[in-house]
């Protein structure tokens, strides 16, 4: 694996490449959620989200074509998303705290591996069958 070692942080964009945006070190955890939103979200067995502090992302250009979608049933669940091509971006959690990069949208890998799967028991039956990483049933003590 290539790993990324730039200090000057990990760059990240969506598919068209109107998005760009830079997350700066030091890097604090990167999870696999299993939850239906989640899943419902990404159209896939999981998202692979890398976890920061707000003050760790910049956007670099189109941050005017960014959208949002917060789900109304939920207390804390959203989504943002290019307006032009739909792929997922960084977003802040509702309160503020923490923010969620979808590690898809890295233009680098990482630095870290994934450490947790959280939800875990809300996998979908067809998913990850294995569970070598520490699994969560919800979110960790630790958030």
């Amino acid at each position: 694996m290539n790993k990324a070692t730039d200090q000057s942080g990990l760059h990240g964009s969506c598919l068209c490449g109107q998005v760009t945006y830079q997350i700066n070190p030091p890097y604090h955890k990167l999870v696999h959620c299993h939850c239906q939103r989640c899943r419902k979200a990404t159209g896939t067995g999981h998202a692979t989200n890398m976890i920061a502090e707000p003050t760790q992302l910049q956007w670099l250009s189109g941050e005017d074509k960014i959208q949002r979608y917060d789900l109304p049933t939920a207390k804390s669940f959203g989504k943002w998303f290019c307006g032009q091509c739909g792929s997922p971006l960084p977003r802040p959690t509702r309160d503020g705290q923490r923010m969620i990069i979808p590690a898809g949208s890295l233009d680098e890998e990482p630095p870290i591996d994934p450490s947790d799967r959280i939800f875990w028991g809300s996998r979908a039956a067809w998913s990850c069958f294995d569970n070598e990483l520490v699994t969560h049933e919800e979110y960790p003590d630790s958030w």
